[in-house]
């Protein structure tokens, strides 16, 4: 018998033929973009509904919000001494145009700021909580102040709470006062194995001064580059050390005084997953231990994901990276948004900050002997005025749509489009993409939610929101 195969013909190509549209159902998308050459900075473009032609698609990213990792605490700078005493001396006016600019939710969103415990090497000078004359002790802290933080740094903290009261800080010590360690000195050293109980009860005083001014130390890190005693001020500490002072000291200490601040190991760079994992291999110091901060001033951000899966109950932070003077917009963009941004979070971090806040337009202050006399600001301050640096737009790529208590979400990874997605706490969908590429890419993203056509020119950066 003779069978008439058109109708079936007729059948499978309307069937291959539908397969090549879809329908665009996002007339609610909005994708913030910022392009390379500075003519879009987090530029708002709406997003129509239409019908999309697949077979011109170059790549599809399938996101998937019932598939969930961690929860993101937030997005910011550290906020140095030097960054507050700019701020702080800026008028008024200007200087809650620049708070509200940066803090607000209809500004940058900012939402987690890291502090250091007494100096950095971007204050004019280094100093601790403690000084005292050569050769002099205080080993009951009888004369601990929280003095000098008071000057600008606690009025700008204040100020930036009062825009927004959930933000979240994170301590960070550079170095002890030097009658406690063994060099006498505010660069390099270690800290002596007599005074560990003193130092822990010294943070314990500064979490303590700090929320009498209402200003509340969410974590510490025990040491800002533990590993690298150049700067001014700095501390070597290495693993066995940071070990034995947080299970037999501040770990303790803190249990003792209902202190519920978090404490953070490493804080260095991602070179040396080594570090915190031998830490965390002890189980009487891993019991104190919420998690581990890094850096990528070495090594790759993939080493964050070796930590995790050593330790999957622990949490991991990403805490420094600086932007150099003068700032190559398309260079540090690109690299900064693919492995921070993107790379940090898609390794299990809860936190991306960025470096410093603020220098003047000379790259002040910092403090001689090792200070950092090259580090860009987020943004350059000279009196009121104001410029946005690379660091700027970098952070606010993802501050500005990513609050905390946003969930990252399982996105497909693939070739020349990094990204990563989040489920909002009020149930948007935001997904940060990059063209890597250097020719235009057309995009499907396809949720449970809409399916997304979406162009990027090359090296374009877009955070996509629906």
């Amino acid at each position: 018998m003779r069978l008439n195969l058109f109708p079936y013909l007729f059948a499978c190509f309307f069937i291959v033929l539908s397969c090549t549209k879809e329908t665009n159902n996002s007339d609610e998308a909005i994708l913030y973009l910022t392009s390379l050459d500075k003519k879009s900075l987090l530029e708002k473009q709406e997003i129509n509904a239409h019908t999309i032609d697949t077979s011109l698609i170059d790549k599809v990213i399938k996101v998937t919000d019932s598939v969930q990792y961690q929860i993101m605490d937030g997005f910011g700078y550290t906020l140095t001494g030097g960054s507050a005493m700019l701020i702080h001396k800026m008028s008024k006016s200007a200087r809650s145009g620049l708070l509200n600019e940066l803090f607000s939710k209809e500004g940058l969103g900012v939402s987690y700021l890291r502090l250091s415990i007494g100096a950095s090497d971007l204050d004019s000078a280094p100093f601790s909580y403690n000084d005292l004359p050569k050769g002099k002790t205080d080993v009951d802290l009888e004369k601990f102040s929280l003095a000098q933080d008071t000057v600008h740094l606690v009025p700008v903290l204040k100020e930036i709470l009062s825009i927004n009261p959930q933000i979240k800080f994170l301590g960070s010590p550079w170095s002890p006062p030097v009658w406690m360690k063994d060099n006498q000195d505010t660069r390099g050293g270690s800290l002596l194995p007599e005074y560990y109980q003193v130092y822990a009860n010294y943070l314990i005083k500064y979490i303590q001064a700090m929320r009498g001014e209402g200003i509340e130390i969410d974590a510490i890190t025990i040491q800002n580059e533990p590993l690298h005693p150049g700067n001014n001020p700095s501390l070597l500490m290495k693993a066995p050390q940071q070990a034995d002072f947080i299970k037999n000291h501040l770990g303790p200490a803190f249990k003792n005084e209902g202190i519920d601040t978090k404490i953070i190991i490493y804080d260095h760079n991602a070179d040396r997953p080594d570090y915190p994992i031998n830490i965390l291999n002890d189980p009487d110091a891993a019991k104190f231990i919420d998690g581990s901060a890094f850096h990528l001033y070495g090594g790759e951000i993939e080493a964050l994901s070796e930590v995790h899966q050593a330790h999957p109950d622990k949490h991991l932070y990403f805490t420094e990276q600086w932007v150099g003077a003068p700032g190559d917009f398309s260079k540090e963009l690109t690299w900064h948004i693919e492995n921070l941004i993107i790379g940090a979070p898609r390794n299990w971090s809860k936190t991306v900050l960025e470096w410093n806040l603020a220098a003047d337009q000379n790259q002040n202050p910092h403090t001689d002997r090792g200070g950092c006399d090259r580090c860009l600001g987020a943004v350059t301050i000279n009196g009121d005025k104001v410029t946005r640096e690379p660091a700027y737009y970098i952070i606010g790529q993802a501050s500005k749509f990513v609050p905390p208590g946003s969930v990252r979400i399982a996105s497909t990874l693939v070739e020349e489009i990094p990204n990563v997605s989040y489920k909002t706490p009020d149930g948007q969908i935001v997904t940060i993409l990059q063209n890597t590429s250097e020719e235009e890419k057309e995009i499907l993203i396809k949720s449970d939610q809409a399916n997304i056509h979406l162009k990027l020119a090359a090296g374009d950066i877009g955070t996509l929101v629906f």
